[in-house]
Parts: C-alpha cells; sequence; structure tokens
C-alpha cells in the first residue's frame, strides 16, 4: 500500500469518526437536554447548537464518501462498505426531515417528531456500528493494529450514552433526593406520625 493511499484511507476514517462518531451523538444529546429547559434563550441556543452540528456532520460524511467513491476500489463485498453506502443516502434523507421541520402544535408535528427521532437514532446507532467496521477492515487491509482506537472510541460512546441516560434522571434524582437541591426534603406521613410504643408512653405519663 502506498503512503497516499494509507493517508487517504485513515483521512476517510477521521471524517467518518467525527461525522458519526462524535458530531452526531452530542447534536442528539444537546438536543436530548433541551428538553429540560424552560428558559427561551437558553433553549434555542441548545438548538441552533444541534442544528449546526448536525450540518457539519452531513457535510463530513459527504466528504468521507466523495473520498471513498474516488480513490478506493469499492466493490461492496464488505459489510464496513454496505452499510457506508446506506448510510449515505439515510443521512441526507434525515437531513431533508430535519429542514422540513413543522411548526409546532400542527397536525404533522407528532409524525414528524417521531420520523425525525427514529431516523436520527437509528443513523447515529448505524454508523456507530461502522466504525467499528471499518478498523475491522483497516486493520485487514493494513495488518496495523487497530486495538487502541477500539477502546478510545468504546470509552468515548459509552461516556456519551451515559450523558444521555444521566441528564434524561437528573430530575427525577433531585426529587428523590438523591442530590439535594435548593428544596428542603418532606418527610412522609410515616415518619411524621408517632409509633404504638411512644403513645403508650405518652399515656403512661402521670399527670
Amino acid at each position: 500500500m502506498s503512503p497516499e493511499l494509507s493517508f487517504e484511507i485513515a483521512l476517510h476514517g477521521f471524517l467518518l469518526w467525527a461525522s458519526m462518531g462524535f458530531l452526531m451523538p452530542v447534536g442528539i444529546l444537546l438536543i436530548r437536554m433541551s428538553n429540560r429547559e424552560e428558559c427561551g434563550r437558553r433553549l434555542k441556543v441548545l438548538f441552533h447548537f444541534h442544528v449546526i452540528l448536525q450540518v457539519l456532520s452531513v457535510l463530513l460524511a459527504t466528504t468521507g464518501a466523495v473520498l471513498s467513491i474516488k480513490n478506493f476500489d469499492n466493490a461492496f463485498n464488505n459489510n464496513h462498505q454496505r452499510i457506508g453506502l446506506a448510510l449515505y443516502g439515510l443521512i441526507w434523507v434525515q437531513a431533508l426531515i430535519g429542514f422540513c421541520r413543522p411548526q409546532r402544535g400542527s397536525k404533522g408535528r407528532s409524525l414528524w417528531y417521531f420520523a425525525h427521532w427514529v431516523f436520527g437514532t437509528g443513523l447515529s446507532a448505524l454508523g456507530i456500528i461502522n466504525i467499528y467496521t471499518g478498523l475491522q477492515a483497516y486493520h485487514k487491509r493494513t495488518s496495523r493494529s487497530t486495538r487502541l482506537w477500539s477502546i478510545l472510541f468504546t470509552a468515548e460512546v459509552s461516556f456519551i450514552a451515559f450523558l444521555y441516560l444521566f441528564q434524561d434522571k437528573w430530575d427525577y434524582m433531585q426529587k428523590q433526593g438523591v442530590i439535594l437541591g435548593n428544596e428542603p426534603i418532606i418527610p412522609t406521613d410515616q415518619e411524621i406520625s408517632p409509633t404504638p410504643r411512644d403513645n403508650r408512653k405518652e399515656m403512661n405519663v402521670p399527670c
């Protein structure tokens, strides 16, 4: 393998990691966080960041696709190339769905939200899977170890998934008193009412 081809393969991998493995999951995390926001200004900031990250993700994925089609031998005889071909089409479908967002409260809003959520979640998961298949294909092509990159990518995905699940339960944890907020924990009726033994003691106390 020539140094030029090796560089192009590495560049292709970096572009698709930045697109599918970083920008897209972070964009999904941001829009998920916006569901907890009541402040209109912060809600708009999170939404605009979501849009910017997803647009950058589409552009980087398209650049990686053009690089692959132009310089690589694409026989589509392995899972990485087949999944990648599907991703190149789906990511543009998702972008078009995103730009066709109906106004909140309109009839088609619920259907649009469901389609956008299903496409976005599925696309992100498929992109992450294809990064792993890409690392395997790179190892077979170059005989170079990709163990370190696999470990680092797994750690990154796990951290983003943890943040996604944690922020979803943040309000619930605060209400349960696991994380103390500004409101005091109100004791339950069982904690307030005296026990039968306490009642007997009160009755035996002389006047």
